[in-house]
């Protein structure tokens, strides 16, 4: 015959609660509007947390997550992945393509705060939109003391279907096919052909302007201001400048003879 013993009962207030995920390691995907909006956790571990992922286990935690979805997409459906802060590279997109592949899913768009995992989306052909962080005491500031973002540079070909936004200047080294958009708050030059559409000073500047070695457009938006290339092939190229003239019209001049006002 067994003995009995002596149970202690814990109070429960004493009980330690149940923790439950922290929602800044967690992948979060929304759907809105029929649009899949993905949303990476911040690099918790940089900011100077305990709590954080390695990309490897933050890869798996987003396949379990879409394995476990009870619905299901139609292949090819589009997914916004907002990253803030966190710096990615060629190789980690290519894993979250991977993953986001066989749950019918492709890449739309990124969205970051940071210059190098906008470099490393728009070298795979990504659409890029790069927005400034936080302005700090280092920001540099416009004259009606608004933050101005730093240049982002592009040494690449911009392919059809690519489009890059930013909140500052944009300079390509390289062509842009036509199909391809660049829309930046600042100025936009192109080391190269300019066969695709760009919007310079999209916030409303219109002393911004758009400069090209070889200028053939498909549409030029400076701010408000919209002009269509011309509809024959010069018969010679030279560095062109696109600027808004006092009249309220977009212009096109030699790059020099251009003078900003």
């Amino acid at each position: 015959m067994l003995e009995s013993e002596t149970v202690e009962t814990v109070p429960a207030e004493t009980l330690a609660p149940t923790k439950a995920p922290n929602p800044n390691t967690q992948v979060r995907i929304k759907t809105d509007k029929g649009a899949v909006w993905m949303l990476l956790p911040p690099d918790l571990k940089k900011e100077g947390s305990t709590i954080s992922y390695a990309w490897s286990e933050l890869i798996q935690q987003l396949q379990q997550r879409l394995n476990g979805e009870a619905r299901s997409w139609k292949p090819n459906t589009s997914v916004r992945i907002l990253t803030g802060d966190r710096l990615l590279d060629s190789t980690q997109f290519q894993d979250l393509n991977t993953v986001l592949a066989q749950a019918n899913l492709r890449i739309k768009r990124i969205y970051t705060n940071r210059r190098q995992t906008a470099i490393a989306g728009a070298t795979l052909g990504y659409s890029i939109e790069q927005t400034q962080t936080t302005p700090t005491l280092t920001t540099r500031l416009g004259e009606d003391g608004t933050a101005i973002a730093d240049p982002l540079y592009l040494q690449m070909t911009l392919r059809s279907g690519t489009e890059i936004r930013h909140d500052g200047s944009v300079i390509v080294m390289g062509d842009m096919n036509p199909g391809s958009n660049v829309i930046a708050d600042g100025d936009i030059l192109v080391w190269g052909k300019l066969r695709g559409i760009v919007h310079a000073g999209a916030n409303g500047n219109a002393g911004a302007i758009v400069m090209a070695t070889q200028m053939q457009p498909s549409q030029i938006r400076i701010a408000d201001f919209v002009a269509r290339g011309p509809s024959s092939v010069p018969t010679q190229f030279f560095p062109e400048v696109a600027y808004v003239t006092p009249q309220g019209k977009i212009s096109i001049a030699a790059a020099t003879e251009f003078v900003r006002n």
